[in-house]
């Protein structure tokens, strides 16, 4: 568990972490060997993604992540961030207000920041949403900004 994780014991629990920004994670590479690996699971194999020299003369001068990659990197990263040591099971129960505001460059570190915006009771849990925003180093903008819909069951 990261060193800047907060920990608490049970779902009921999260409920003081509501309008709390969360500690920022470490930060991540984003490299070809990542992006080229998330082309092969999804099927993605668009040039602006995956073909180097192409990519050299085209808006960006490098290749650019996929926007679903950023997206999926919240999840992991969320998960350095809080722990509920006694929840027996979390879900990620869905997304809202997804944007990709800024591409995310070959060979650019990432991290997560993150404020839990809301808890409410759930049949065997809480149910938080989580504003989450993933990070490129030496950018204004964030590459991917989502809420996060989790369910911690007890």
């Amino acid at each position: 568990m990261p060193i800047n994780t907060i920990v608490r014991q049970r779902p009921s629990d999260l409920f003081d972490l509501v309008d709390v920004d969360l500690p920022p994670t470490e930060w991540l590479m984003i490299d070809q060997t990542v992006i080229d690996l998330f082309a092969e699971a999804t099927g993605d194999h668009q040039w602006i993604h995956v073909d180097t020299a192409r990519a050299a003369s085209g808006p960006y001068g490098r290749t650019i992540a996929h926007g679903y990659l950023s997206l999926s990197l919240v999840g992991p990263l969320f998960a350095g961030v809080l722990a509920v040591e006694k929840a027996a099971m979390v879900v990620n129960y869905g997304l809202e207000k997804v944007r990709f505001p800024a591409p995310l460059p070959v060979d650019t570190r990432v991290r997560l920041l993150s404020r839990l915006t809301s808890a409410a009771e759930v049949p065997g849990g809480v149910q938080i949403v989580v504003s989450a925003a993933v990070q490129a180093e030496n950018s204004d903008k964030p590459v991917c900004v989502a809420d996060v819909v989790y369910r911690y069951f007890e």
